[in-house]
């Protein structure tokens, strides 16, 4: 009989990442120049963003995993007792990647593979996190592209009329630090929830 998938050591494994995300731009501070501690907050959206939807793909995976029932729920297909990490990650991602846009993307995600009331969708809905979700995804969108679109969404999700690189923005008044420690709650969240 397979093994369940952790998703309670993947959340580990994401505050981990998350924390070491922190001390890289904590450590960039100290040492380099201010255009360079811009790229590095730059970066370090981007790994955050990278880390999350890790995080979010084992955990949707695990879900599945754990309990087949869930995706049957939700496709009106029985499905074996017994599913393969590697099986189920394949009906969430098929031949291409795992990806969503900002916490609306994501909830509806979700809502393919797990029912309405699955402990994901519960935390993910939650108000305290709509902000630093919608924060990540289109930061990292302008930290990525440098787009005339990407800025402007960004602009729009953190309510500034002018905005400098989006580095820049990240590295001011802990904003950088607000996000991580949100999505370790959320993480957290998660791990409380999980049976495994």
């Amino acid at each position: 009989m397979p093994r369940k998938k952790s998703i309670r050591r993947s959340a580990e494994a994401f505050r981990d990442k998350a924390d070491e995300l922190v001390d890289y731009v904590t450590e960039a501070e100290a040492n380099l120049s201010d255009a360079h501690i811009t790229w590095c907050y730059e970066y370090a959206i981007i790994r955050l963003y990278r880390e999350f939807e890790n995080l979010m793909l084992e955990a949707l995976t695990g879900a599945i995993n754990n309990d087949s029932t869930t995706i049957s729920q939700t496709t009106g297909i029985d499905f074996p007792v017994h599913l393969t990490d590697e099986l189920c990650e394949y009906l969430i991602t098929g031949s291409g990647y795992f990806d969503f846009k900002g916490r609306d993307g994501l909830i509806k995600l979700l809502k393919q593979y797990v029912p309405n009331d699955h402990y994901l969708i519960v935390v993910v809905k939650k108000n305290r996190y709509k902000d630093p979700l919608e924060h990540l995804s289109s930061l990292r969108n302008y930290a990525a592209h440098d787009s005339y679109q990407s800025k402007n969404t960004a602009k729009k999700v953190t309510g500034f009329d002018r905005m400098a690189a989006c580095g820049a923005w990240l590295k001011k008044q802990d904003r950088f630090a607000w996000i991580t420690e949100e999505l370790k709650r959320l993480a957290q969240e998660i791990y409380d929830n999980a049976p495994y």
